[in-house]
């Protein structure tokens, strides 16, 4: 089981995350109230193993905007949210020499009159048609907030859709996760992985130790039990 431990803001979060055993750390450039900045990053980042992957969120479509961000704050993968943008995959594909990773990130609305499975399912399929991305994350969307919300969405109606769509993708469960549900999160949807920031928090930007190891513990051991 894949673990993200997203919305970091310091040191020393970052490195408790890693010890306790996540594989990737996120970072979020787009407007939030945990935006950091490419130097803040990049003084955590140098701090961290190689083999953990830094990812940079993302609401820009700007391609050059988000190389730059890329390499000043040494990220190795990008997070895309504000809808599916192939061509700027493409494009960011293209200036790094596939040398980064890509996540794709699409919303069940939680609030909204059309039907999110529909919507999630359609997005699935153009990605996985594509071809140029092949992990996918799941969050919710509650009015214009996109994630860190957390909500959930309805676990049980995504799993068909998520069922149906996927093929080769590898999908991530995001939106309202914490360590009283990430269990039964992992069991309703089997994902490849899992994401998570203010369902570990003790405050906004802070992570609480307690939740953080409780958190990645369970996941770690959900996953296990599925194989």
């Amino acid at each position: 089981m894949w673990i993200k431990i997203c919305g970091n803001t310091n040191l020393e979060d970052s490195q408790l995350a890693v010890e306790f055993g996540a594989h990737a750390l996120g970072f979020i450039f787009a407007e939030s109230k945990r935006q950091v900045t490419p130097a803040q990053v990049a003084s955590i980042t140098e701090r961290l193993p190689e083999h953990i992957e830094r990812v940079g969120v993302f609401y820009s479509h700007d391609a050059k905007e988000i190389s730059d961000v890329v390499r000043e704050a040494r990220l190795n993968a990008v997070q895309l949210h504000g809808g599916v943008d192939l061509a700027l995959v493409q494009q960011l594909q293209e200036i790094f020499d596939n040398r980064i990773r890509f996540i794709q990130t699409v919303h069940w609305a939680i609030d909204s009159a059309e039907n999110s499975g529909a919507v999630v399912g359609a997005q699935l399929r153009e990605i996985r048609n594509a071809g140029r991305v092949d992990r996918v994350l799941i969050d919710s969307r509650v009015g214009q907030a996109g994630g860190g919300t957390g909500v959930s969405y309805d676990w049980k109606a995504a799993r068909g859709v998520l069922a149906e769509s996927t093929g080769n993708l590898k999908l991530i469960v995001a939106g309202g996760l914490r360590p009283e549900n990430v269990t039964t999160a992992i069991r309703e949807l089997n994902p490849w992985g899992v994401d998570v920031s203010s369902g570990v928090e003790a405050s906004l930007g802070h992570k609480d130790p307690e939740k953080l190891k409780a958190f990645i513990q369970r996941a770690l051991q959900a996953g296990v039990a599925l194989v």
